[in-house]
């Protein structure tokens, strides 16, 4: 299997469950990698893989219409939508909150999920 890799997608989310959280959207980070067939490479076709615009335009466009309380469930969904919308074999995400903790540069998930059947790739976090 190969992988295609986003690092630092930087997005305006509604995230979170304090009042000041849920006043403004907030800027999360986004690092990806997602599995893709074999024969993208094989065929040098753009049908053959997965197109990582329309990847992150749709993350864009879900994260800047919904309210997630977690950023657990904004992990979630994001992975299904790779899973279902793109049809991704395995993905790996990662995601954090900037600032928002007084000396803290970032909080966040890190969630690795393979379909059935699709072993996860050893990884390190």
């Amino acid at each position: 299997m190969d992988f295609i890799f986003i690092e630092e997608l930087r997005v305006q989310a509604w995230i979170g469950i304090y009042p000041r959280e849920k006043a403004a959207p907030q800027t999360v980070e986004l690092n990806l990698t997602f599995g893709v067939p074999d024969s993208a490479a094989e065929h040098d076709d753009i049908a053959d893989t997965i197109n990582y615009a329309e990847v992150i335009e749709r993350i864009r466009k879900e994260l800047a219409e919904r309210h997630f309380n977690l950023i657990e469930t904004l992990g979630e969904f994001v992975v299904h939508l790779l899973f279902d919308e793109f049809g991704a074999p395995w993905v790996k995400i990662r995601i954090a909150k900037i600032g928002v903790m007084k000396g803290v540069r970032r909080v966040g998930v890190y969630i690795q999920r393979g379909r059935e059947g699709v072993s996860l790739p050893p990884t390190s976090i």
